[in-house]
């Protein structure tokens, strides 16, 4: 009799005060996945083992979980497909002081796995080198301590995923489920990644960082004049303003007033204008009913159709998109997909 096919291995690492929740989360998910898979292939071998590996300290980095621990009965020795990186309770925390971790994902990268950070996770990734002159991302709060430390990564702040080749980097806390269902696609093909999306109920990957961005606008520059027309913009109707109006509230020469705004902001006065705008239309679209045009409308678009561009510039996503989202005001009813029950463990 032929042997069983050996199931792929998906290894996570465990760091002190890193985020279980994540980890268990993960487990859970390609378990889900080799169920679903094992059901539709009529097979009861493992397609996907899961494992966890921790630094025991003189014992070095090792396997301290197994889905599968009977594959090494079987004597294979092959190392992990695809290693995933979990933050940690915070960035700084997830930055190792030597290179024991580091030298290790290098060496497994060295030996064909690919490679996987979430969130804060990318900081450890960036200490390997690895990704030197690639596009990667991480929380968009830990993105400008990441290009500041790291300033041969090209950091991308907008991305929720990233995917070059052998390695994968996503942003956010909860971009876990965009990993973990990426690699699935990977290994197992996209009607095994649809599959497992649709158990679980969430989305497949394709979000971007942008769809949840809030503008937060820079108020500790130190220039007064420019804070006082700030402070006056955020209070007043935005329908009815101007840079001239911005301008005049500062006390300065326009032409100083948009050289200095600059300057503090990072924004000119008439992109700062549109984010404050478009903040307010998101506003809008999450707690209300008004139509896309009295939302354009009432924040200062007489021309919708110029409304719906600059919205899906800022944001990634149109009107009526964002607020399928992410409204609450709209009432609607969603028919989940059938999915089959899994059979008892």
């Amino acid at each position: 009799m032929a042997p069983p096919p050996t199931p792929v291995e998906i290894g996570i690492i465990l760091r002190r005060h890193g985020m279980l929740g994540i980890v268990h989360g993960l487990t859970d998910l390609f378990r889900i996945t080799d169920d679903l898979s094992r059901l539709r292939l009529g097979s009861g071998d493992p397609v996907l083992r899961v494992t966890h590996y921790a630094d025991t300290g003189g014992g070095g980095i090792v396997r301290t979980f197994d889905t599968a621990p009977e594959v090494d009965a079987l004597e294979i020795s092959k190392g992990p497909t695809v290693i995933i990186i979990p933050p940690c309770q915070t960035a700084d925390q997830g930055i190792e002081t030597d290179r024991k971790w580091a030298d290790w994902l290098t060496a497994r990268h060295a030996e064909g796995a690919v490679l996987g950070s979430i969130c804060g996770g990318t900081f450890l990734l960036a200490q390997t080198g690895l990704l030197d002159g690639h596009r990667a991302t991480t929380h968009i709060l830990c993105a400008p301590g990441l290009a500041s430390m790291f300033p041969a990564v090209d950091v991308d702040i907008d991305a929720l995923l990233t995917e070059e080749d052998t390695l994968i980097t996503v942003g956010g806390v909860m971009a876990w489920t965009d990993l973990g269902l990426v690699i699935v696609r990977r290994l197992l093909g996209a009607a095994a990644m649809m599959e497992t999306a649709r158990f679980m109920m969430i989305d497949p990957p394709g979000r971007e960082q942008r769809f949840y961005k809030t503008f937060s606008p820079e108020m500790n520059h130190g220039d007064m004049a420019i804070l006082k027309s700030q402070q006056r913009l955020h209070a007043e109707n935005l329908c009815k303003l101007s840079v001239t109006d911005m301008a005049e509230w500062s006390g300065l020469e326009m032409r100083t007033f948009v050289r200095r705004f600059l300057a503090a902001t990072g924004l000119r006065p008439h992109e700062y204008h549109q984010q404050l705008r478009i903040e307010k239309a998101r506003e809008m679209l999450e707690t209300t009913t008004a139509s896309i045009a009295n939302v354009a409308s009432e924040v200062g678009y007489v021309d919708t159709v110029s409304f719906r561009r600059l919205f899906l510039k800022l944001t990634g996503l149109t009107p009526s998109d964002y607020r399928k989202r992410f409204g609450h005001a709209v009432s609607a009813v969603h028919q989940a997909n059938p999915v089959r029950r899994l059979a008892p463990a």
